[in-house]
This record gives C-alpha cells, structure tokens and sequence, in this order.
C-alpha cells in the first residue's frame, strides 16, 4: 500500500510539472509593480526590466514578439475576413486596484467573453497606461498631461490607452486596446470618478466598486488591428493576441490626470517604449461594407 501511495504521489507531480510546461503561459501580471519603474536611465527601467528577475521577466529583454508596436500602414496587411469583434459581455463586481504604476479595474468573476478564431476570452480586468503604448505611423506623442497643453496638440496627442485582458480556460491572452487623444469626456471613466477621486485621497490598495458594466467601455468602430505580441509589463509573457481598435475616442485631460494621480508614483507616464516588430504581421480588419 505504501508503494502505491508513492506512485499515486509521483504520477500526480509528474502531470502537474507536465502540464505546467505544456499550457501557455496565462495573463497573470505582476500584481505588485514597486520592483520596476518607467525612468528610461533608472536602474529599475524598462530597458532593465529582464535583469530584474532573468528567469521569470527575461522575455522582457530578449522576447521577439514584444508589445507595443508602432502601427504603420506601409506595413499593415488590410483584410475583411477577420471578422467583427464577438463581444459578449455582461455586468459584474468589480474592484479598482492600484497595482503600484497603473489603476487596475478587476470583474471579481469574469465579466462575460469575446470569441476570437474560435476561441472563447473570458474578461478579467482592464487597466489604462499613459500616454498611449501603441503610437500610429511613428508618431510620438506628448507624454506629460500635467501642464496645459495648446489645442492643436491636444487634438494630436494620443493621451491615454486601456487594456482589455482576457484569457481564455486554456490560458491563452487576448487583449483588446483602445487608444485616446484629449477631447470631450470618456463616459465610463466619468462613471468611475468618484471611486478614482477616492482612490487618489488614500493608499489603500483596493477600493470596492460595485456591478461594472464592461459593455460601457465604448470602442465606436469595426476596424481593427491584428498582430500577436507581449504583456506590457513584467513579465512580458509572449504570444498575446492583440486586438487595437483602429478608432481614436476621446478622453479629457481631467480623467486622464486623474489616472495618473490616483496610483502615487509621483511619475507622469506608465508607458513602455516601442518595441521592434521583427518581421510580424501586422493585420488590419477592414469590413466589405461601408457602413462603418
């Protein structure tokens, strides 16, 4: 019986260790960001971040599908067979989390699902970096929303980006980006205002919201870019499905600020660099139809 016991115990580990080498790697950010930092000469910066931890963060350094990416049409393959975005999304608890550089806002259960290729994406949490990650043509945007800023940059500048990350029961990332310039009120962020105001009045790490409806964080277009890349931050996993939505929303300088104050690091940007595309493909979903 104690032979069987030890074999039973050693099958057990082996199918774990397996199956840990075998499922791709889930979309667990880091949850506490304080080891790592955004200053570009800071022992702690992006460009150190796969130094920081090299077995867990090393694809952060030496990973070849890294995000963000600069989205540029003369290498943009247009395509119609990509199909709109399946969006089943429900209402759910939620908390704002402040993660140490970025605000978190975590569906305690999931809140409903995108299907993408087949593949069903339970969504789990959204979060916001600024200016935006992703930039347009090779446009570098104004990344300091602390001082007034004239109205023609204002019009130009792409402020802000949320994250949408999903993960499927496999483990497989999907996230979906939208992008902002500064502009008229985004209307879920003016939903969560007062919960970010309380927020930025403490340093509690957790701040309880109540039912979130996803189906609120507007998107406004059809059109999308395709292309397989990284987690942003630490540990960079590889291999996530991004989905950026080609339209531009609007965000005012106000909630964007608002973002950036709530999470105390006394920085004006949680944004990483540019990353090399390395030969990918970068796709852009374009419908037949012109209602879009």
């Amino acid at each position: 019986m104690g032979k069987l016991a030890v074999r039973i115990l050693f099958s057990i580990t082996f199918f774990l260790v397996l199956v840990s080498r075998i499922l791709p790697a889930t979309s667990q950010e880091v949850e506490d960001e304080k080891e790592f930092d955004y200053n570009p000469n800071g022992e702690k910066g992006p460009a150190q971040w796969g130094r920081i931890h090299p077995d867990e963060w090393g694809a952060c350094s030496n990973g070849s599908m890294q995000s963000p990416i600069d989205l540029l049409d003369e290498r943009v393959d247009v395509v119609s067979h990509l199909g709109r975005l399946n969006r089943c999304y429900r209402p759910g608890n939620a908390t704002l989390r402040n993660r140490g550089h970025d605000m978190m806002l975590k569906w305690e259960r999931g809140a409903g699902t995108i299907q993408i290729n087949g593949t069903e994406y339970i969504l789990n949490q959204c979060h916001w970096h600024s200016p935006s990650e992703h930039t347009i043509n090779g446009k570098k945007y104004i990344s300091d929303v602390n001082f007034p800023i004239p109205l023609f940059l204002s019009i130009a500048m792409l402020a802000l980006e949320a994250h949408m990350v999903h993960e499927s029961l496999d483990g497989k990332v999907a996230v979906v980006g939208i992008m902002y310039k500064i502009g008229r009120p985004d209307s879920f962020l003016s939903s969560l205002t007062k919960q970010l105001q309380s927020v930025a009045g403490s340093y509690e790490r957790d701040t309880v919201v109540g039912v979130v409806d996803p189906r609120n964080i507007k998107i406004g277009s059809r059109k999308y870019y395709r292309y397989i890349g990284s987690l942003t931050i630490p540990p960079c996993t590889e291999n996530v499905l991004w989905t950026m939505v080609k339209k531009v929303r609007t965000a005012t300088r106000d909630q964007v600020r608002l973002l950036r104050v709530a999470v105390h690091d006394d920085s004006d940007t949680n944004a990483r660099p540019l990353q090399a595309i390395n030969s990918r493909s970068v796709k852009l979903f374009r419908p037949e139809d012109k209602d879009d």
